[in-house]
Formats: structure tokens, C-alpha cells, sequence
């Protein structure tokens, strides 16, 4: 999709990305196609594609996946490979403690075929699962979900972007591959490293921003906040893109205000997770929530987001509790547009703190987050800063520590927070959540 609004040059890439789709017999232009014709349809018509989606991903659970072959076969959903949806509300709702209790048993018989790959939870609640996914999982949630985001709010693929967010190979090695490099040529995007910051390196952002001149910001929420609030207090100027998309994180109305007021555009909350992709995005009037019911059925019971995943067959995920809270829509107020029905009005339980390092800098609490990924021996984790130079990993155990785990955390936390920083590994039977009951995954105490 290109339009004649675009400037010559973005045109240009515009082609080139889909002519490279084509050379690689990638199918994202189909699904683009199929989620286009979507998103202009009427309500009914989103609706029973929704259904025929569910229906088929319970037939291949129930006849690949031991876990809900039983599981759908006890409660009535799936008998005799028919599909009874008015029994969809029993099954069970499926938590990370599922997860790792059931492991194999969640596997499909036939994810071989699928191209399937590792992949872990973001930690929000502090306990990570380990499960599958496959190429068209990736291809659907992770890539066209982003081009019909941008889509959606006015930017067509290759024109420029920016994305301020983090990469933990930049702090470990600090370089792109060759192919990385031409990737984000040709997408006419530019990274910038939020993970760790200083003074001079949010200088050097607002240079970028104003050099490069983005349609589009996609940022997380802690680091659009900082660079903001740097903007405003060091009297710069600084390019308005047409809108920004703020992630990672809870998009509260004075973090939203402020970073409208300094970058002069609309600012939408978008949601998503590791586990399931693309979760919702708000409206263009941004009075809730919009969820993309050609990649997830989306549920909010007691304002817990429960989610079933529609394509990926490699380990479907049915009624899986994400782990955040929100706050539903009232469905006899809200209006139902067609795709655009609203699915949640708010998002909110994930809280991510920023750690100070004793030169000023400032490192993004997801940089701690992802270093507890893929270890299987943690059960729970919560990390605090308790000094500019003391960092305290809270550990709930489920098997003996590893020691080349232990060495990795520490060295890569020491990496950020200078060499002198004194890091220990409180090993505790339970991590009690914060007063207001929200699981403080990354604490700052100073």
C-alpha cells in the first residue's frame, strides 16, 4: 500500500519493501490483504471471522495438543471435531503456572512443520514462562500488526519512523549487522537506545529526531517521559511527528499531557505482549482501547485481560490470564465499530521503575527485566536499587541456582550500572506486592 501523498523518496521504499517480500515468497502481503479488508469491514462480517478462527484453533487443539484434547473434550467444546462456542466461556483459564506445570503438553504434534522457535513472557507479574511459537504467529502478531497500527493512525510503510526503545546487544556490543543496517534503510526507521541514558546522550535524541523527521514515534512510555521532560527543562526545539505510539508500560494523563504539549501530536496508548502479540491500540479519539480480533479474542473478567490467541498452532493459548489488569468498557455505552469494537478502556498493573547510575544516567528497568529470560530455576524475581550503587535481585526459587546464570546477571547489570556497583541475590520464599496491590517488578529506592 503506498500513497501519492508520499514523498518521492518514501515511495521508493515503499516498493522495495514489498518487492522484497515477494522475493522471499514472504506471505505478509497476504495477510496484510486479508487484515485490510478487515478493517474496513461491518461489524457482522468482523464477528464471524472471529468465530471461524476460534472454531479452527480449537479443532487443532483438541486433535494435536494433548493438554486440550482432554481438557475440551471434559468440558463439552469439542466433540467429534465440532466446535460447541457456547461452551468457550467453561474452559479453564489458562496461567503461567499452567504453563510451566504442563510444558510439553501444551506442544502441537505438528509444530515441526511450523518453523517453531523459543520464545519467553515479559515478566510482568515477576514470573516468566517459557513457551512456542512459529513463523506465522511472528509474521500476523509481530510484523503485519505493526504496519496496520501505523495504518490505522496515518503512516504507510517507508516512510520515517523512530523508535525509542531498548536492545541489549547495543549496550553488550553496540553494533548492527550488515543486514540489520539495510533492513532499517530501506523501512526508513532509526533506533535509539533507551535502555541507559545521560544528558548528552537525550541531546544527541533530539538531534536524531530533528535530523531524521519521523511520521511516527513508537516509544517506551518511562523513556518518551525522560526525553520529554529533558526537552522541556533544557528549552529545546524539536520536530512534531504526526503521532506517536507509546508502549512497555502504563500511559498515565500527566506523562500523556506533557509529551503532547513538547512534541505538538496525539499520543495512543498501544498494548501488547510477548506471549500473544498485538492486544489493542487506542482509537483515534482515544476513548478506549481497540483490540485486532483477526489476531486475538480478547476477554476482561474481574480486570483481568484474558486472552486467546488465534495464530499460533504451535502452542495455542486459550483463555490465558496475560497477567495485567484494565478497565473494562462499559459494552452498552461504548459504541461497536465494526474491527474497532472496544475490548478495554485502559490498560494498567504494569509498573516499570528506572535505576540511577552515580554518574546521572538513568537505565530503563525492562534492560534488568530481560536479563531474567529463558532461566528456568526462577520462579519470581522482583529487582531493586537500593543505593546509587547497590542493587538487591529478589529471587523466588524453583530448582538450584546456576552459577553461570549468577555471573551473567551480575556482569550484565555491572555493565549498566558501573563496575563498583555491589549486586546480591536475596533468594526469598515470596515477593509481597506494593501497597496498592501492583507487582513492582523493577523498584528504585533512591
Amino acid at each position: 500500500m503506498e500513497s501519492q501523498l508520499m514523498d518521492p523518496m518514501s515511495r521508493v521504499r515503499n516498493r522495495a519493501i514489498y518487492a522484497l517480500f515477494a522475493v522471499t515468497g514472504s506471505r505478509i502481503p497476504e495477510y496484510l490483504a486479508e487484515f485490510r479488508r478487515l478493517e474496513g469491514a461491518d461489524l457482522a462480517t468482523v464477528r464471524a471471522d472471529e468465530e471461524r478462527r476460534l472454531v479452527e484453533l480449537l479443532q487443532h487443539a483438541s486433535a494435536h495438543v494433548p493438554y486440550y484434547r482432554r481438557l475440551l473434550g471434559d468440558y463439552g467444546v469439542v466433540r467429534d471435531g465440532k466446535v460447541n462456542l457456547d461452551r468457550f466461556p467453561d474452559i479453564p483459564i489458562l496461567t503461567k503456572e499452567d504453563i510451566l506445570s504442563e510444558g510439553e503438553a501444551l506442544h502441537s504434534d505438528d509444530m515441526k512443520g511450523r518453523h517453531p522457535f523459543d520464545n519467553t513472557s515479559g515478566g510482568s507479574t515477576g514470573s516468566p514462562a517459557r513457551f512456542i511459537q512459529d513463523r506465522e504467529f511472528y509474521d500476523k502478531h509481530v510484523v503485519a500488526a505493526k504496519f496496520i497500527y501505523n495504518e490505522y493512525l496515518g503512516k504507510l510503510a517507508g516512510e520515517p519512523e523512530v523508535n525509542l526503545w531498548g536492545s541489549e546487544r547495543d549496550v553488550y556490543r553496540g553494533t548492527l549487522s550488515p543486514r540489520e543496517r539495510f533492513t532499517n534503510y530501506v523501512y526508513n526507521r532509526r533506533f535509539l537506545n533507551a535502555f541507559t541514558v545521560t544528558e548528552s546522550k537525550l541531546r544527541s535524541f533530539v538531534d536524531e529526531i530533528n535530523s531524521h523527521k519521523p511520521v511516527s514515534l513508537w516509544v517506551y512510555v518511562e523513556s518518551i517521559d525522560v526525553l520529554s521532560r529533558f526537552i522541556e527543562d533544557q528549552g529545546l526545539e524539536v520536530h512534531s511527528p504526526k503521532f506517536i505510539i507509546s508502549t512497555a508500560g502504563a500511559l498515565f494523563e500527566p506523562i500523556r499531557e506533557r509529551v503532547e504539549r513538547v512534541f505538538r501530536c496525539p499520543v495512543f496508548n498501544q498494548y501488547g505482549s510477548r506471549e500473544v502479540g498485538a492486544i489493542a491500540i487506542e482509537t483515534r479519539d482515544r476513548k478506549y482501547m481497540r483490540g485486532f480480533p483477526y489476531l486475538n479474542h480478547v476477554e476482561t473478567i474481574d480486570g483481568d485481560i484474558i486472552v486467546t490467541c488465534l495464530n499460533n498452532y504451535s502452542m495455542p493459548l486459550i483463555r490465558y490470564k496475560i497477567g495485567d489488569t484494565a478497565v473494562p468498557v462499559d459494552t452498552n455505552a461504548s459504541p461497536s465499530l465494526g474491527v474497532e469494537r472496544p475490548v478495554m478502556k485502559t490498560v494498567s498493573g504494569r509498573v516499570i521503575s528506572h535505576f540511577k547510575t552515580p554518574d546521572g544516567g538513568l537505565v530503563h528497568g525492562q534492560y534488568l527485566i530481560h536479563q531474567f529470560y529463558f532461566v528456568d530455576w526462577i520462579q519470581k524475581f522482583q529487582v531493586e536499587q537500593t543505593a546509587s550503587d547497590q542493587v538487591v535481585c529478589h529471587l523466588v526459587l524453583k530448582g538450584e541456582p546456576v552459577a553461570e546464570d549468577i555471573e551473567r546477571i551480575e556482569k550484565n547489570i555491572k555493565r549498566v550500572m558501573g563496575e563498583d556497583c555491589r549486586v546480591s541475590f536475596d533468594y526469598c520464599e515470596e515477593i509481597p506486592p506494593s501497597p496498592s496491590g501492583k507487582y513492582l517488578y523493577t523498584i528504585c529506592r533512591i
